[in-house]
């Protein structure tokens, strides 16, 4: 793709076990374009999250190379890595991860806090964030007074917040029930729609692959198919 944002080349990642080593990732060639709805899609054990941290500068290939927004991921030091994650890239896990002495308003702004912004710019951001997600009347609470939904909500703000080019969700909605899923991928579908934001999905869940625009199928930690989706919704 000419005007692919994440670039992955022949990727191949390893780890060592005992004496030997474990292939996680095997010559993975993709790329992905601004403004794509895409997952990663296959059984545990294929190799979505490893490639997924890839993309997210929290681990590095063995062998190939990883291009995020023109940064080449092998080539970056911690610092570097931090950087890119702190004002590029967004995070949403299937654990909300939320701090639960800090109120929603708080827990999201800590995203911000590593930024150069006045605390009148991080009040405007937070307050958005919050009303994309449709959570401004929770800005005081704290996580244990949140459904489940409303706990996942506040992690899509705090991964927004920092307006990032790429987020990336790691079985986002392993811990909530039907209905409480489809509101989420709803969200996240309506701020990919209204502000051109990438996201990468790892999930083996039909729910959210019925919302994927592209498919990209995993398995053994190979690309086995990469598809256009034809959507329900």
């Amino acid at each position: 793709m000419d005007n692919a944002i994440i670039q992955l080349n022949g990727l191949t990642k390893r780890f060592p076990v005992g004496s030997g080593y474990f292939t996680a990732l095997s010559d993975i060639d993709l790329s992905f374009s601004k403004g794509e709805f895409a997952g990663l899609v296959g059984p545990s054990g294929s190799g979505k999250t490893t490639l997924l941290n890839i993309i997210g500068s929290l681990d590095v290939p063995s062998v190939g190379e990883a291009t995020v927004l023109n940064h080449s991921i092998a080539g970056l030091n911690q610092k570097q890595a931090a950087n890119l994650r702190n004002h590029h890239i967004g995070f949403i896990f299937q654990t909300y991860n939320l701090l639960p002495v800090y109120t929603v308003y708080e827990n999201v702004e800590f995203a911000l806090l590593l930024q150069k912004m006045s605390a009148t710019e991080r009040r405007k951001a937070v307050m958005q964030a919050l009303e994309w997600v449709g959570l401004t009347d929770k800005e005081k609470s704290r996580p244990s007074m949140l459904s489940g939904g409303e706990c996942q909500r506040v992690a899509i703000a705090r991964s927004m917040v920092k307006k990032p080019e790429i987020v990336l969700a790691d079985e986002p909605t392993a811990n909530l029930d039907s209905k409480n899923s489809h509101h989420i991928l709803q969200t996240m579908q309506k701020l990919n729609d209204e502000l051109g934001v990438t996201f990468i999905f790892s999930t083996h869940d039909e729910k959210v692959m019925q919302y994927l625009k592209r498919k990209i199928s995993l398995a053994d930690g190979r690309v086995v198919a990469d598809e256009l989706a034809i959507l329900s919704q």
